[in-house]
Order: C-alpha cells, then sequence, then structure tokens
C-alpha cells in the first residue's frame, strides 16, 4: 500500500511554498477551481495567504474575469494553464484514498493472482514429477537370441517347430540384426514345438502351436502383471492345443497328430514356462545347470515314484512314451514354472531329439564354451547328430543381460530350481484346469524335476514324499479293438480244425 504513495510523491518534486503549497516560478498563483478530494486543502491555503474567504475571493475572481480587465485578459489564457498544472498536481497529492484503493484493489488482484499462480506453479511441478516418474523408462534388459533346428541322421523330414519372437515390435526374424531384442511393453517369447503323428501330421501340428502360441501373446493390450502374463501363456497353450485338437478331428489324414511344446515368455525379470510333453527348458546360471521345466512322461513319473532309477531311465525301452501332447485331446494340463532371471542368465529350450542324446554335463559344457547363442546350438545339434540323432534335433537358447537384471548372488546360484507358479483363483470353467500344487506363487513345488542326471538344487528329504500331492501313475496301456479279437479267436479255432483233420485222417 506504500508503494502508490511513494509513486505519487516521485510526481510533486517541483517548487514548494512555506506552506507546502505549489508555487509557479514568477507568476501569480491562481486557484482553479478545487476537486472533491482537494477541496478542504485548496481552501485552507486560500485562508492563509490572503485571510480573505475563499468564496469573496472566489466571487471577485469571476466579476474580474467577468468585467474583462485589459491585463486579466492578457494573463488568462496562461494563468487557466497554470491553474490547471496545480489543479491536477493536487489532485494527485490531494486523493491519495482513491488511488490508494485502486492500488490496494489492484495490489489484492495482483496478491490473487500471485497466489493462485503460485498454487498453481506448486501443484504443477508435482504432477509434472509425478508424470515423468509414471512415464521414466524402466532398466534395460536385452536378450540375445538364436534357434537351430535339424532333421537328424535317421528321420526323413523334419516334425519339429520353433519360435522366437519380439511381440513389441511383432518381429519373428532371426537375421543378423534382430539376434538382440530390448525387452518391450509386451516382451519376448520363446518356444520349441516337437511334432508326432507320422507323414506330414506331426510337422503341422507343430507349425500350429508355434504360430498360435505367437499370434494369442501378440493379441490385446500388453500384460498388466506377472499374473496376467502367466495367464496368457497358459490360454496360449490350451488354445494351440484345442486348434490342432480340431483340425485332427476335421481331417481323417490328420488323426492322431499332436506335439509337445515348451514355451518361455517374459516382460520383466520373471520368466514363465509352460511345458506340455517332455520338451524341456535348462538354465545356466554360474556353472550350474538346472532344468525349470518338468517332463510329463511315464519315465519322469516313474522316476518320481521310486520305482524307477536314473541309471535305469537311460535304457527304458518306454523312454519315449508321453503322458500329453497338444491335438491328442481336447484340453490339457499346463505346467506353469517361472524363474527370477539375474545377470548372465542363459536359457535353453530343446527337444528330446537334443535332451536323449546328449548328457546335461556335456550340455553344460557346451554352453559354458559357446557364450555366443548361434555357436551353441549349431555345436548341440551337431553333437545330438554325432551320438546318433535318432529323432528331429531343436534348440533355442537365450542370454539375458542389461541393468534391469541384478546381479546374481552365491544364494541366487544355490538356489536356482524348478518352481511352479500358482495363478490366483478364478472363477469359470479354467478353474482346476492350470496344474498346480496348492502352493502361493514364488513357493517350491513338493514335486522336483527328476529326469536322468538333472541337477534341480534341493533333494527330497527337504519336501518329503506325499501321495496326495503327487499325480496317479497312470501306465498307458492299448486294447485292440473287439471285433479283432474275434477275428483272432475265429482264425485260431479254424487252425485247428483244419490241423486236426489233417492229423485224424
Amino acid at each position: 500500500m506504500s508503494a502508490p504513495a511513494e509513486s505519487s510523491t516521485e510526481l510533486l518534486d517541483e517548487p514548494t511554498q512555506a506552506d507546502g503549497t505549489p508555487a509557479v516560478l514568477g507568476e501569480e498563483p491562481v486557484v482553479a477551481a478545487p476537486t472533491d478530494g482537494s477541496k478542504a486543502r485548496s481552501t485552507d491555503g486560500a485562508k492563509s495567504r490572503s485571510g480573505e474567504d475563499p468564496a469573496e475571493k472566489g466571487s471577485a475572481a469571476a466579476g474580474d474575469a467577468t468585467a474583462g480587465s485589459d491585463a486579466k485578459k492578457s494573463e488568462a489564457p496562461r494563468a487557466v494553464k497554470v491553474a490547471a498544472e496545480k489543479s491536477d498536481a493536487v489532485a494527485k497529492v490531494d486523493a491519495p484514498s482513491s488511488s490508494t484503493a485502486g492500488a490496494a484493489e489492484s495490489g489484492g488482484a495482483a496478491e490473487s493472482g500471485v497466489a493462485s499462480e503460485s498454487a498453481g506453479a506448486s501443484e504443477t511441478p508435482a504432477k509434472e514429477a509425478a508424470a515423468t516418474e509414471a512415464e521414466e523408462p524402466r532398466p534395460e534388459i536385452r536378450l540375445q537370441v538364436f534357434g537351430r533346428t535339424d532333421v537328424g541322421q535317421i528321420r526323413e523330414h523334419n516334425e519339429d517347430n520353433f519360435l522366437v519372437a519380439d511381440l513389441s515390435t511383432a518381429n519373428r526374424s532371426l537375421m543378423e540384426g534382430d539376434r538382440v531384442q530390448v525387452l518391450g511393453p509386451r516382451g519376448s517369447v520363446l518356444a520349441v514345438c516337437d511334432g508326432m503323428g507320422g507323414a506330414a501330421a506331426g510337422e503341422v501340428a507343430s507349425q500350429l502351436a508355434v504360430d498360435i502360441v505367437y499370434q494369442h501373446l501378440l493379441s490385446g493390450d500388453p500384460p498388466v502383471d506377472h499374473d496376467d502374463l502367466a495367464l496368457r501363456v497358459v490360454e496360449a497353450v490350451e488354445t494351440a492345443g484345442q486348434r490342432i485338437f480340431a483340425e485332427a478331428k476335421a481331417d481323417r489324414s490328420r488323426r492322431g497328430m499332436g506335439t509337445t511344446v515348451a514355451v518361455a515368455a517374459l516382460v520383466d525379470d520373471h520368466l514363465f514356462l509352460g511345458n506340455v510333453g517332455d520338451s524341456r527348458g535348462y538354465l545356466l546360471r554360474g556353472e550350474r545347470l538346472v532344468q525349470v521345466t518338468r517332463d510329463q512322461s511315464l519315465v519322469n513319473q516313474l522316476i518320481e515314484a521310486g520305482q524307477l532309477t536314473e541309471e535305469e531311465a537311460e535304457t527304458f525301452e518306454h523312454s519315449n512314451i508321453i503322458l500329453q501332447a497338444l491335438g491328442t485331446a481336447e484340453s490339457v494340463q499346463v505346467d506353469l514354472t517361472y524363474v527370477e532371471l539375474r545377470r548372465g542368465d542363459r536359457l535353453m529350450l530343446c527337444s528330446d531329439g537334443l535332451s536323449g542324446m546328449i548328457r546335461n554335463d556335456e550340455i553344460r559344457e557346451v554352453m559354458l564354451a559357446f557364450p555366443d547363442p548361434l555357436e551353441a546350438c549349431r555345436e548341440l545339434t551337431d553333437r545330438a547328430n554325432q551320438a546318433g540323432g535318432h529323432d528331429n534335433v531343436t534348440v533355442v537358447i537365450a542370454n539375458f543381460d542389461g541393468p534391469g537384471l541384478a546381479e546374481p548372488t552365491t544364494e541366487d546360484v544355490l538356489g536356482l530350481r524348478y518352481q511352479k507358479y500358482q495363478l490366483p483363483e478364478i472363477d469359470g470353467p479354467r478353474s482346476g484346469r492350470v496344474s498346480g500344487n496348492g502352493h502361493e506363487a514364488g513357493v517350491l513345488s513338493s514335486r522336483p524335476s527328476r529326469a536322468p542326471e538333472i541337477e534341480v538344487g534341493y533333494s527330497d528329504d527337504e519336501l518329503p514324499y506325499d501321495d496326495d500331492v503327487h499325480d496317479p501313475i497312470e501306465l498307458p496301456h492299448e486294447q485292440p479293438p473287439s471285433w479283432i479279437v474275434t477275428m483272432m479267436i475265429v482264425s485260431a479255432v479254424t487252425c485247428l480244425v483244419v490241423l486236426g483233420y489233417y492229423l485224424l485222417r
């Protein structure tokens, strides 16, 4: 409020008389009609100078002006001008209340504006900080990937297929520039499928599986959390199984076709694996190679039940029998597991054409000796062929790196193991379809993967055997149709009759 008064005082930096009233050099003071704001001060000034009543002096001045004396006429324009200037100056001094009020009003408005601007300014940085924090890019996770498939030494055609895809860019290429991926909002997916069914049916089934898994994970919005991604992996595998089953049912030439699948997907440091059949997933951390999937095969269930040793499993005559495959039934149980990745981890997915030909110690040695996924894939397929190549050989290897992954500790290396991921309960037809044992996500399953010579990172003593937890062992059996049995009996009886006839002749 003091600023307007100082400003008005500066405007009156001119000569004044002893009583404080403005003076004009070389001229007789002429008092103009005062304004309302300056009337009191003008009247007092007039009394102090002349001792006369200001009204009378004003009347006399008016009479003189009316009489039109020559002296007054000659000085009138100049006096009027000076009077006007004085009146303006006096008005500026004597009306501080109005100007002060205006200034106060302006100041109040200004202060209000400043306050609102300050509030807005203080609110804006908070919003910008929150937006920046929300949009701040997460630490980078990189994948160096490669995959290879080979027909082997015995089979005439290759029924295996594999998938390596960056879901954020919808890119399935393995050209040199596409072998390093940076995880985007949709993440990446890797898969290996081992087809079966004879002729071209196995190849069709495995190709359908990788295509449907890819399209399913690519559709819709990006996953919002770990449960969402895990559920999509299970749904993708189940959808592929239903589609293959429908195709086999519709085409008689493809009856009985099916495929195994081992699929891995991630959007951050949590890697989810869905498995049906006996294709495998391994993780190399440090110098430890651990199988992070579980074979759905007869030999593996016999080992887990204690009815077969690992040494006996190597020569078991039914080692190629699997308990589940996509396309052989309308629904399947997906074995869902997960791994919390660390920097430097290496994932390998493979068909049984590789894991059945090469011991796990040899696989570990190759992966340690060949850090480049391309070189490691080539070496592993070559060794499988050298060992006999009895089946198609398929392998996919991915190296994980980047600031988005933590450095592995000794506990991380020693604690690496097969872990089930339990999805939250969902009402509807899906309930009970995902294989699990009731443990919460992140808690170890009581059923380790125990394929021959697979290091699992813990022993059965830590988690006791429980018949209620383990799946019942279902030995596969085939029963010929009744008409074939009847024909065999009739043929045997006929042979006996004919033989008796000739013997009794």
